[in-house]
């Protein structure tokens, strides 16, 4: 709701990207209609300014699901940042993020992926696994291998490099991932595996 904020939002974002301009519209969400803007992607969140944070993400999350929320806060508590993924944002960075960590975080977000502060990011991987109905969820080494650089918000080209596999084999990992827990893309797969209980992986 600053204007000052919008302004550098604006200016942060009006980037070149690999040599290309991408035009970026930005928007104050005190904007008339705001939310109904076609080709919306990503809302920002600041949470020093919204008192019912935690319910305004779990309403983002039940009426617009495709929705990319990235929260900018001040506390960096892993437990508060925890509950903020647990409750439908895809992304949190601090009101300090440099201009650099700004951007990797949207193209991370958009990409399908989560950004958080590494030690959460350690935290959610080691404690948290996919489950479907309830009943733990059954994978290979490699499927967990995978499945836990997805989450930290490697792109399936940087998985390929880490595992020293084919990006076409890290394509049907995911997708065999996304058959077993039930989903249909990366966003949700990281969502379900960062909300749910540990799996069970086969020797």
């Amino acid at each position: 709701m600053d204007p000052l904020r919008v302004i550098g939002l604006r200016t942060l974002l009006d980037r070149q990207r690999e040599g290309k301009h991408v035009p970026t519209e930005i928007m104050p969400l005190s904007a008339p209609r705001a939310l109904e803007t076609v080709g919306l992607t990503i809302v920002l969140i600041d949470s020093d300014s919204t008192p019912f944070l935690l319910e305004l993400l779990s309403t983002f999350r039940r009426a617009r699901p495709e929705l990319n929320v990235i929260v900018l806060g001040s506390s960096m508590d892993p437990a508060h940042i925890e509950g903020v993924i647990g409750a439908g944002a895809k992304g949190y960075l601090r009101h300090s993020a440099s201009e650099d960590e700004l951007r990797m975080a949207i193209d991370t977000v958009s990409d399908g992926s989560v950004w958080a502060p590494r030690k959460v990011m350690a935290r959610l991987v080691t404690g948290s696994r996919p489950t479907v109905s309830g009943a733990q969820v059954k994978l290979t080494a490699r499927e967990s291998q995978v499945l836990e650089l997805l989450v930290q918000g490697y792109s399936n080209r940087e998985i390929a490099l880490e595992l020293a596999i084919d990006e076409g084999t890290v394509k049907a990992h995911l997708g065999r991932l996304m058959r077993k827990t039930g989903v249909t893309n990366r966003t949700a797969l990281t969502m379900q595996t960062l909300t749910k209980i540990p799996t069970q992986t086969k020797p």
